[in-house]
């Protein structure tokens, strides 16, 4: 490379990417947006290549900062591993992590512990998006992602977190002033809340076949959160993860033999995987879904999974 090659450049390269944006990259790094202007410029023109195609409605990488990102990316790891092999220092997590979620799970779930982590470490920025979504992290939407289901392509390093059972829901209230439920078959005479078929996001949400094969439900939303405030309000029945209805009180398994086992999978892109950011905060998520398997999964259906683990060893 050429000697007037600055790292100090390709961090701020770095930050643009890892927050989306020049203004917010500005910010984590405490410089103007100005200078931060001046150093990507410096940047491309010690490298001949623009990084970045700019546009009224954002900006993109170039086929050139694609390139580059994958070498940065590199080169930060190797500057954090050196750090941590010829110092022989503690590994230490500084910056920003993005980690991207299903609504429930990160709602519920890790938003709860995250105060943690951030005392572990006080220098992480932690960057938590709930949503009912799945997340790219090959065009860099999240920097740790938890998914429903285990890639099966792509450059993704993936572990699972746990195993979690759905079971159908009502409240009290409800269930007192409408018939009785014995059967699915008994489904038909009461309101089902459900997901927007079309909005479903995964393939592991698709549950109203489930519960009774010609059940249309009455009221549908994107949002698993949602559907729970409905059920809560007597709207109707929902199948909800056990997890979250344990804690709500005016909640009452219906058809206790009604069950689905689902998983949550953690996933880091192949290149960020041993960054130190990356890593505790993967490391953390992952310790605190072990603890937590109580929550996830009832006595019985806990038991059911290690004897199934067991036969399959």
């Amino acid at each position: 490379m050429p000697d007037q090659f600055d790292w100090n450049l390709v961090r701020s390269f770095l930050a643009i990417t890892r927050t989306g944006s020049m203004t917010a990259a500005a910010k984590r790094l405490k410089i103007d947006y100005s200078t931060l202007s001046r150093r990507i410029t410096a940047l491309e023109t010690s490298l001949g290549a623009q990084l970045f195609d700019r546009r009224t409605s954002g900006s993109s990488l170039t086929e050139a900062g694609q390139r580059l990102l994958e070498m940065a990316e590199q080169m930060d790891q190797l500057a954090v591993s050196a750090t941590q092999s010829i110092g022989d220092t503690k590994l230490q997590a500084t910056g920003a992590v993005r980690i991207g979620t299903p609504d429930g799970f990160g709602a519920h779930f890790l938003a709860a512990c995250l105060g943690e982590l951030s005392d572990r470490h006080p220098d992480l920025s932690i960057e938590l998006v709930a949503m009912p979504r799945e997340f790219s992290l090959s065009r860099r939407e999240a920097d740790i992602a938890v998914s429903l289901t285990r890639p099966s392509e792509g450059r993704l390093h993936s572990r699972k977190l746990t195993d979690y059972e759905l079971g159908l829901y009502a409240t009290r209230d409800y269930l007192a002033s409408h018939p009785a439920i014995t059967t699915t078959a008994d489904m038909r005479a009461h309101r089902f809340i459900s997901y927007i078929d079309d909005l479903i996001y995964s393939p592991e949400l698709e549950y109203a076949h489930f519960v009774s094969p010609d059940l249309m439900p009455a009221i549908k939303s994107s949002n698993l959160i949602a559907q729970l405030n409905a059920t809560i309000a007597g709207a109707g029945l929902c199948v909800l993860p056990y997890f979250i209805a344990r804690d709500v009180p005016q909640l009452v398994r219906v058809l206790p033999d009604f069950k689905l086992i689902r998983s949550f999978w953690l996933l880091v892109h192949s290149d960020l995987r041993n960054i130190a950011r990356v890593r505790v905060t993967a490391d953390f998520i992952a310790e605190k879904a072990s603890q937590a398997q109580s929550l996830f999964l009832p006595p019985a259906a806990a038991a059911q999974v290690r004897k199934t683990r067991s036969k399959a060893i």
